[in-house]
């Protein structure tokens, strides 16, 4: 994929961003997509939090059930990424 901002992803967002509350966006989120993916988006903001809070990647593991090597990955782009991670951690502590 040449880039992943594609006119599909930007949908996507879109459907997002108009959502208005928590409730609305759980909503969404269900009927988009399986439980299996659910619950491996919500593993992987659960790793973002640890990381943001300095735990270690083994402790991470054993909480959320996902390898180290995700967790790498997933400490990569908090680095690393577009901030979208750092954004909603900002805006969560608000």
């Amino acid at each position: 994929m040449k880039t992943w901002k594609t006119p599909k992803v930007k949908k996507l967002a879109q459907a997002f961003a108009s959502l208005k509350n928590e409730k609305d966006t759980t909503n969404f989120l269900r009927d988009l997509c399986t439980l299996e993916e659910l619950a491996e988006l919500s593993n992987r903001w659960e790793a973002v939090k640890l990381l943001d809070e300095g735990k270690p990647y083994r402790e991470i593991a054993e909480k959320t059930g996902m390898s180290t090597t995700t967790i790498t990955r997933i400490a990569h782009w908090l680095k690393h990424g577009e901030d979208g991670y750092k954004e909603a951690l900002t805006k969560l502590a608000k």
